[in-house]
């Protein structure tokens, strides 16, 4: 049920402030109300969703300014990961990555930013995988669930790609390399920018509320 609910924040399906009915939530995914609800609530207990007295529950509304403060721990984060990757993972698990990164590019070069996207998260979380810090990765999924919104629109942001392929492509050679202490520099360089874009995000007024049942 969580789950089901996550894979729609994931896809953008679900947008900030969107009212989340249990009634239709529970009709939608089959499950009973009594679920649904603890679903909610674990959600609510990530993050993802607030509880609104007397209305229910909704999309919880991320700032621009708390995406930042997010994405400086991320950073922390993924540099270690990265770091780690590159100097715990096999050589093989490593040359695994130029896989991903060449996917990238040729989507950059097709003007593909759904498939771009999709291997951006791809990268980061193979990465984090590799590094064996399951720490790290607990953490790193939690954060990147709060602000997935973000996220997705940056990825789909004209001009974006071409700004962050050369950073992911670095962050690749780093770790295919074993140079540790340059893959944490050039993980944290990557997330120093997605920071960059985040400030040139104005904030917005939650959007309207729409139907859930056929996002997920």
């Amino acid at each position: 049920m969580s789950t089901a609910i996550r894979q729609a924040l994931s896809a953008g399906d679900l947008v900030p402030g969107q009212r989340l009915v249990e009634q239709e939530l529970s009709e939608t995914l089959h499950a009973t109300r009594n679920c649904v609800r603890e679903a909610l609530q674990d959600l609510a207990a990530e993050g993802l969703v607030e509880l609104v007295p007397r209305r229910g529950a909704r999309v919880r509304v991320v700032s621009v300014e708390e995406a930042i403060q997010i994405t400086e721990c991320r950073a922390a984060l993924e540099g270690l990961c990265a770091r780690r990757a590159a100097t715990h993972a096999p050589a093989e698990q490593r040359e695994s990555l130029r896989e991903i990164g060449a996917g990238m590019r040729a989507a950059v070069s097709g003007g593909d930013l759904n498939t771009y996207s999709a291997l951006n998260r791809r990268l980061h979380a193979r990465i984090a995988e590799m590094s064996g810090q399951t720490v790290a990765g607990g953490l790193l999924d939690r954060l990147k669930g709060q602000m997935v919104r973000y996220q997705f629109r940056l990825a789909l942001r004209p001009g974006r790609p071409t700004k962050s392929l050369p950073q992911h492509l670095a962050i690749i050679e780093a770790i295919v390399a074993g140079d540790g202490a340059a893959a944490e520099e050039a993980a944290r360089a990557h997330l120093d920018s997605v920071i960059d874009e985040l400030r040139a995000t104005p904030d917005t007024e939650p959007q309207e509320p729409r139907s859930l049942g056929a996002h997920v």
